[in-house]
């Protein structure tokens, strides 16, 4: 994960100066790709990283620089050579990194991007940027197509057309140039946390909602069992409902971006949420158990490719731990294909534009 969902809280969290770190171009190999983001506060913590910690302490040396000065720069690494006074040895890549002060207003628009992120919708940032790479423009569209940002100047019907293009085409991150503007802008499009559904507050929940969570996943717990479905049992799940499936189905929403998983360990309940579940629409449905009991779930029937049983990668997980870490990797496995084939399926939206 780019680890922004971290450092909007973070910011949120944190009144005073600090400076956003991010990947703006990489050529050449990289521990990190465009997009990447990290925090560097006024006060010397820092949240995310950007590279495997060759780059981390240089740029905390230019953090009070750019807050002093109160502009934008970048900067860039060549990471190529392989002589050990050199830039992360051996990592084979050119990498660009804006910096760019926190003031109120970027703050204030910041804040605005948490807000669409945490109600489950994209949003697109472009970044005007001067011969020498810094910023001197920027604007954020939302999935209802509302704008705002900091433009000099009246944003032309050109613009606006171009952000809702590059919105609706998912934009690999990075920076291209626009003849139709005669400029450089660096383009990256904010996904808002993926969302696991885990049905089942069992002991074997507990590992898989920490992990989920830490893998950055907004994980919700449901479970008809009020002795067992306790936030204070599940501090990283974002949300705790209780009640049985036919009453929770209906608050949530479901949509294909959504994770799910089958874990109550309970033959009437799993075969009642199966039921409600295999009609929807998915990124992934998992069932806990064997394929004999899944297909016991189904009346007999073939499991269809749409539900995954037995549930996670086959690492030869043994124990609430393991199983967790296996359900985990099969999650994130499917989360980054199926964003690179959304990359794949839009590469020809910029030809277009």
């Amino acid at each position: 994960m780019e680890g922004i969902h971290e450092i909007l809280e973070a910011i949120e969290e944190f009144a005073h100066n600090g400076v956003l770190a991010t990947i703006i171009r990489v050529e050449g190999s990289a521990y990190r790709k465009e997009g990447t983001s990290m925090l560097f506060r006024g006060d010397g913590a820092q949240i995310g990283l950007l590279s495997a910690g060759c780059l981390e302490t240089d740029l905390s040396y230019r953090v009070h620089e750019i807050i002093n000065q109160r502009t934008t720069k970048t900067v860039v690494y060549d990471l190529k050579a392989e002589d050990d006074l050199s830039w992360g040895a051996g990592c084979n890549g050119v990498i660009s990194v804006l910096l760019e002060p926190i003031d109120a207003c970027l703050r204030e628009h910041l804040s605005k991007l948490k807000f669409h992120l945490e109600i489950g919708k994209r949003v697109t940032m472009i970044k005007k940027l001067t011969k020498d790479y810094s910023v001197s423009d920027y604007l954020f569209i939302t999935d209802e197509q509302q704008l705002f940002g900091k433009w000099h100047g009246r944003v032309s019907s050109q613009m606006k057309r171009l952000l809702n293009e590059l919105h609706q085409s998912t934009p690999k991150s990075g920076i291209t140039f626009f003849s139709e503007l005669s400029a450089d802008f660096y383009i990256h499009c904010f996904e808002p946390k993926p969302r696991l559904i885990v049905f089942g507050a069992g002991r074997d929940a507990v590992p898989l909602v920490k992990m989920a969570s830490l893998a950055g996943f907004s994980v919700l717990v449901a479970d008809w069992r009020s002795a067992l479905c306790k936030k204070e049992f599940f501090p990283d799940a974002n949300q705790v409902i209780v009640g049985f499936p036919g009453e929770v189905m209906p608050m949530l929403a479901l949509s294909n971006q959504d994770f799910a998983i089958v874990l109550t360990h309970h033959f009437q309940r799993d075969q009642e949420l199966l039921n409600l579940l295999k009609g929807q629409t998915l990124a992934y449905l998992g069932i806990l158990g064997s394929k004999g009991r899944t297909q016991r779930l189904l009346e007999g029937s073939e499991i269809p490719p749409e539900i995954n049983s037995p549930v996670g990668l086959s690492i030869g997980a043994e124990g609430p731990e393991e199983i967790a870490i296996s359900i985990v990797a099969e999650l994130i496995q499917r989360k980054n294909s199926q964003s690179v084939e959304k990359v794949v399926a839009k590469e020809g939206s910029w030809s277009e534009i």
